[in-house]
């Protein structure tokens, strides 16, 4: 039987609404890619380790962000760059 990638929303959302838009897909190897929207934003690569993206763009991203990675300020000084972010999620979870 084939194994397929599961998702689920993060964060703690009153509205079911909301959290269709703070997706994460989780795959059987233990990688993850967490989606603000339609953007991905962070993921968890096969050691476990995770990698955010700073946030270019609003206060509701911001708030997805902070959901991910917990907010503190050793956690937003480790987020990274968009053009190291997506090099790193290419290599990754290459297409």
């Amino acid at each position: 039987m084939a194994t397929f990638p599961s998702f689920d929303s993060y964060g703690s959302y009153s509205s079911k609404n909301y959290g269709a838009h703070c997706l994460v897909f989780s795959l059987p190897d233990g990688r993850e890619i967490f989606y603000s929207y339609k953007t991905p934003v962070a993921f968890r690569d096969k050691k476990g380790g995770l990698h955010v993206r700073v946030n270019d763009w609003s206060t509701t991203t911001g708030k997805h962000l902070n959901s991910i990675d917990g907010g503190c300020k050793v956690a937003k000084k480790g987020r990274i760059d968009g053009e190291t972010f997506e090099r790193m999620l290419a290599l990754e979870f290459p297409a």
